[in-house]
């Protein structure tokens, strides 16, 4: 088993124990050192019984499998490998369901917002930006064709985006130079929902 697969399979079980990827929900990968390919968790796989056999290798420039005939990589392969061609700084990208990020995604889409704003928080500090008193986050629309959010992720991200985003309705995706990385900043990002929730509140 390769390292990893290994280190895919770990961390989905543990985000899986946390409620983040329910069911056969959520998906993460990794890029592969030296090859313009990563590893990403395969479709339809219970992260909390997946093992480093239950990855796909992908090819970032068209998000298909380098070998024909194995398991299916994740429907939001598109997703990673649009975030991978974003900079080779990318290493690694995590894709959930945690609550509070998946609630203020949920209600940035019913007001039809394209980003959400967070400042004075002193958690943003852990998504390692330039300026740590403040983020903008964007919110991507939720189409059913999974390809269209990817080409959207093209259009509006760059380089020097915040490694975090939301897809309304649906749930959130961070990423960074290595897999502790990226899901250090979907507890980040998590974390700042919550907050934010709560102070909402009457």
């Amino acid at each position: 088993m390769s390292t990893d697969g290994i280190a895919l399979a770990r961390t989905a079980a543990a985000l899986y124990g946390r409620g983040w990827m329910e069911g056969t929900a959520g998906n993460i990968s990794v890029r592969l050192p030296g090859a313009e390919t990563a590893l990403i968790t395969a479709s339809g796989v219970s992260k909390g019984s997946m093992t480093a056999a239950d990855v796909v290798e992908v090819r970032v420039d068209d998000a298909r499998p380098v070998r024909e005939g194995g398991p299916r990589p994740s429907a939001e392969t598109t997703i990673h490998a649009a975030l991978y061609r974003l900079s080779s700084d990318v290493q690694a990208v995590v894709h959930a369901h945690p609550p509070y990020a998946t609630a203020v995604a949920i209600l940035a889409a019913r007001r039809g917002a394209g980003t959400v704003p967070f400042a004075d928080l002193e958690i943003i500090k852990g998504l390692g930006l330039p300026d740590p008193s403040k983020v903008v986050v964007p919110v991507f629309d939720n189409h059913a064709h999974v390809p269209r959010i990817a080409g959207d992720v093209t259009d509006r991200l760059t380089a020097d985006a915040p490694p975090v985003m939301l897809i309304g309705n649906h749930g959130a995706t961070t990423w960074g130079p290595s897999l502790d990385v990226a899901r250090n900043r979907m507890e980040c990002l998590e974390a700042l929902c919550q907050l934010t929730l709560l102070l909402e509140k009457p």
